[in-house]
């Protein structure tokens, strides 16, 4: 028998509603995500244990959580995930518009553009990195980019709930955008003939955007074409490169010591 239009729209809706919403899982991400008020939380599913490890954030975030049995805990997450016993259902953060964040970083603000890094665990890493480093904003696509996901979460530790994280749909025209801003474009390129120290003093009074690539393609042709300078780190002995989230974070050092 065929279902009524109607009922058809209702599934359609509630599986879309579905699909915008995500799993964080990981003591650290989820008490970080209750304690955050931008943040949209829809359930949350713990142990006994858990719950208590939380403590005063979940009374506090207002929701009422599901206490779960540990051999059958319920969210549907990976069962290889690493939960810890916590599970929070919630939407993805708004951070605004590149506009939004990175107008008035002022001559010493650093932001990070990452072009086609798909991995959650390295945007994770770079997340936490650019927190610690004080990077106005991490920039990457809507497409071809680790969007939000428990495993990014659980591996930025925290760093998710307030280090701004922006999706856009064209990352040369975020590019563009920042350069009318004021930035000094710095692409990192393995064969760049311009050590990063020497780029960075070209922008003493300028913020700049450092643009990573993806391991193994790095960055595409658009994207160098587009950039001010492209510059390497310096390596000690010639062995290959740096992991990106590894580069990303010396590259935010070395930027905010300039």
């Amino acid at each position: 028998m065929k279902k009524p239009t109607w009922v058809v729209e209702k599934e359609k809706a509630r599986r879309q509603a579905a699909s915008e919403t995500l799993w964080l899982f990981g003591i650290h991400a989820v008490r970080d995500a209750l304690e955050n008020p931008a943040r949209e939380k829809l359930r949350l599913i713990v142990t006994k244990n858990a719950a208590d490890r939380l403590g005063e954030a979940i009374p506090a975030s207002g929701l009422t959580p599901e206490i779960a049995d540990p051999r059958k805990f319920p969210a549907p997450i990976d069962p290889g995930s690493v939960h810890q016993g916590a599970a929070l259902e919630v939407r993805a953060l708004n951070w605004g518009s590149v506009q939004d964040r990175l107008s008035d970083a002022g001559p010493r603000g650093i932001a990070l553009c990452l072009d086609r890094v798909t991995d959650p665990h390295n945007v994770g890493a770079i997340l936490r990195s650019a927190e610690v480093f004080g990077a106005s904003a991490v920039i990457a696509t809507a497409r071809h980019a680790a969007p939000e996901t428990g495993a990014l979460a659980k591996t930025a530790s925290g760093a998710l709930e307030r280090q701004p994280y922006l999706r856009v749909r064209n990352l040369a025209t975020a590019m563009e955008e920042l350069r009318r801003m004021g930035y000094l474009l710095i692409g990192l390129d393995g064969e760049a003939e311009t050590p990063l120290e020497t780029a960075l003093a070209q922008a003493s009074d300028r913020p700049v955007a450092l643009i990573l690539g993806a391991e193994g393609p790095g960055l595409r042709d658009k994207t160098q074409e587009t950039c001010d300078v492209l510059a390497h780190i310096p390596f000690a002995r010639d062995f290959g490169s740096l992991n990106v989230s590894n580069a990303a974070a010396i590259a935010l050092y070395a930027a905010g010591r300039r």
